[in-house]
């Protein structure tokens, strides 16, 4: 998985800048896809935008914003499906976000999904 982190907010829809960035994300992507690595990717809306749930003592505390103060925004992620790490460092470099903030490379935790327990139960009627 890529953690995307870019330097500044994400450009104004509508913009040159916005749409060259599309330009350069819809390039990668496809090259991702084509390759048939790329398993999905998105962007986040700002921190501005979030709300972070803790529990503490069996009370759900909700606050506005995001959970941490820093100085890059978490912009997005991208998951992909490799052979090894080198494949998806070479990846990452080609994500535009290397290019003026950083890709953090994170391998997943394999789970197995639990078994769908079937309802044996008849409906009333």
């Amino acid at each position: 998985m890529f953690l995307l982190y870019a330097n500044k907010p994400l450009p104004e829809p509508g913009t040159g800048e916005a749409r060259q960035l599309l330009a350069a994300w819809n390039s990668a992507t496809s090259q991702m896809a084509e390759a048939g690595v790329l398993i999905d990717c998105g962007p986040l809306q700002p921190p501005s935008a979030s709300t972070t749930v803790s529990v503490r003592d069996g009370e759900t505390l909700l606050t506005d914003g995001p959970a941490a103060e820093i100085k890059e925004h978490f912009g997005g992620f991208t998951l992909i499906e490799c052979a090894d790490l080198d494949e998806a460092l070479k990846w990452a470099a080609l994500v535009p976000t290397a290019s003026d903030g950083r890709v953090e490379v994170r391998p997943l935790v394999p789970v197995m999904a639990p078994p769908v327990v079937a309802n044996t139960e008849q409906p009333a009627g």
